[in-house]
């Protein structure tokens, strides 16, 4: 019963995100093909420095669990050190068949040395991006950077770092300032508003995804909201991580991935479907389910008179409690298990069934 309720929802997920890739203006270049790129995205902090107290030595031993269970496309993490990424890189290449993986690290800044940021094992510390390419031949570029605008207060000196991947996608990922949430704004209004400009300049445009702990959230002031380009779209893990993709972007769907107290920031994963054939991924729609089910996903877009949001009608709704959002509005019994409401299986959950717990780990670092 339980390997059943499995199969439906998987391929109930499906049919969503084909419903959302077909709702394509008729004239678009979308609207001349029959396949549309499927990505998923898996964004997560580690605190793996060693020298935070959320570090608990575990993480990236989650991290790769995560990433064999959830066969993302492109993992952003935040707080690693630099052998964390060929690590995880390792992983990322093992549960793909085929292409390659490209990995990107760039090191914070450390203010008092002039020189970088170290984890307590000697290796830079900051922050990576895996992406998997459809070839080894397949092009790219790596750009990267420390911010102009940085907390003075604050030893280390906040990064960004992108991967382009010509006519196919331009991934980036970041890890703002924890101790201003001025300088965490200016940042990001930097990275969407100068960096992301600068590299389609040169390079030209590709569908954009940033994923990342942006230490800012879209119920405080200020508003996360404020530092996105007018036509972007936005999820998040009801706290700090964000997930934001430009309008040939469409955002299937969301939901928190359980460290099982590895780290203090639960993963995100964005199930995502990108205009149009395009070269560089290896997932299409024809290639059958996604590996997992997720909720329907409560996408922002800007509009003219302020921000509305945007949900995607489907016929899942996660209540397990690594959501992070809505707890409490499911039974005890479906917050411990990973079940629906209304669903006769019960399949036991090994992720925490305390969601105000969760929740209150997940803070700014």
């Amino acid at each position: 019963m339980a390997d059943r309720w499995y199969r439906t929802t998987r391929r109930a997920l499906a049919v969503v995100c084909l419903i959302a890739a077909a709702a394509v203006p008729a004239g678009s270049s979308a609207a001349s093909t029959t396949r549309s790129a499927a990505l998923r995205v898996l964004q997560m902090n580690l605190c793996n420095s060693g020298r935070a107290g959320c570090y608990t030595g575990r993480s990236v031993t989650a991290a790769a669990e995560a990433i064999s269970a959830e066969l993302p496309d492109v993992v952003s993490l935040n707080e690693i050190c630099r052998d964390d990424v060929a690590a995880l890189e390792g992983v990322l290449a093992n549960v793909h068949t085929g292409g390659a993986v490209v990995s990107a690290f760039t090191a914070a800044g450390d203010r008092p040395s002039g020189s970088v940021t170290q984890c307590r094992n000697g290796e830079p510390y900051g922050i990576g991006l895996l992406t998997h390419l459809k070839a080894a031949s397949t092009p790219y570029t790596v750009r990267s950077g420390i911010y102009p605008t940085q907390d003075v207060s604050d030893p280390e000196q906040r990064a960004w770092v992108c991967v382009h991947v010509p006519r196919a996608l331009h991934a980036c990922t970041t890890h703002l300032a924890a101790t201003s949430l001025t300088v965490a704004l200016a940042q990001c209004h930097h990275l969407l508003d100068t960096v992301v400009p600068a590299i389609r300049r040169s390079s030209g445009y590709a569908p954009t995804v940033l994923s990342g702990d942006l230490n800012l959230r879209h119920d405080r002031s200020p508003d996360v909201r404020s530092c996105m380009p007018p036509d972007y779209l936005r999820v998040d893990d009801g706290a700090l991580q964000h997930l934001m993709a430009t309008a040939d972007v469409t955002i299937c769907c969301s939901r928190s991935i359980g460290m099982h107290g590895a780290t203090d920031h639960p993963g995100l994963l964005a199930t995502l479907t990108i205009e149009g054939r395009r070269p560089g991924w290896t997932r299409s729609h024809s290639a059958g389910p996604l590996p997992a089910p997720c909720r329907s996903a409560a996408v922002d877009q800007p509009a003219a008179a302020g921000y509305r949001t945007m949900r995607a009608t489907a016929p899942l709704k996660d209540t397990s409690c690594t959501d992070g959002r809505g707890c409490g509005a499911s039974s005890a019994r479906h917050r411990a298990t990973d079940t629906m409401p209304g669903s006769t299986s019960s399949i036991p959950s090994s992720r925490p069934a305390n969601c105000s717990v969760l929740r209150a780990r997940n803070l700014p670092s």
